[in-house]
């Protein structure tokens, strides 16, 4: 039993069922309170307090998952490619919301983090949560934060962006495709964007696209930021 839970396929395995068990539960319910990527982490995370296991040991599956998030991401350029023209047609207002969000994104970090007197390092750490995870990790580290907190920020980010985002943006009277999927993709990234493409083709390309430029904004404004501060 000990070789088995200190095994990286098992708990592969076990990460892979979790998760096909949140989606079947989320099919059934019908709700996107019931997201399956937070369904599974709640699962995993007990199994993992249960067994006695480790962090370290589960995280050499976790890397064998997290490889696949690059060609999962590159994937979303499929129904990008299917909706050109309204990209074309939409270009500037794509190109300033993506900025905007990204500003906004930041600058409630950095206001928050003073409110409450978090940390620098916390701040640091948070400030690229609506970016995919790996720029996100990169800029954490640049910036002198900690990856692990950066991460737990992206997902949590991302499952409450998913869960929220569509039924509060219908509350304020969104009701554009083009915007609908633009504020998921900048605000909740690829987890985000798994649920913009529930919600119909333009939606998901739209978010999918967000993700790359928001992502880039995001890069350039905290790069820009950290020199202007070091001057």
């Amino acid at each position: 039993m000990t070789a088995l839970l200190s095994s990286a396929p098992f708990w592969i395995c076990v990460s892979i069922a979790c998760y096909a068990f949140g989606q079947k539960v989320q099919r059934r319910t019908g709700s996107a309170l019931f997201n399956p990527l937070l369904i599974a982490s709640v699962l995993v995370g007990l199994l993992l307090v249960c067994t006695g296991t480790s962090y370290e040991t589960y995280n050499q599956s976790g890397r064998l998952i997290s490889f696949f998030l690059t060609p999962a991401t590159v994937a979303l350029a499929v129904p990008i490619y299917r909706k050109l023209d309204v990209l074309r047609q939409n270009l500037f207002p794509i190109l300033a919301g993506a900025l905007v969000g990204s500003v906004v994104s930041i600058a409630s970090v950095i206001l928050f983090s003073r409110l409450f007197g978090l940390s620098d390092t916390t701040m640091r750490s948070l400030i690229p949560k609506s970016v995919t995870t790996p720029i996100a990790v990169s800029l954490s580290e640049m910036l002198g934060g900690l990856a692990p907190v950066t991460t737990i920020a992206v997902v949590f980010t991302g499952i409450v962006g998913a869960m929220l985002l569509p039924v509060f943006l219908k509350c304020i009277g969104v009701r554009n495709e083009v915007q609908m999927g633009l504020s998921i993709g900048t605000a909740a990234h690829a987890v985000g964007t798994s649920r913009a493409i529930e919600l119909g083709e333009t939606e998901g390309a739209m978010s999918g696209l967000a993700i790359g430029i928001a992502g880039l904004l995001t890069a350039l404004i905290v790069s820009v930021g950290s020199l202007l501060l070091s001057i």
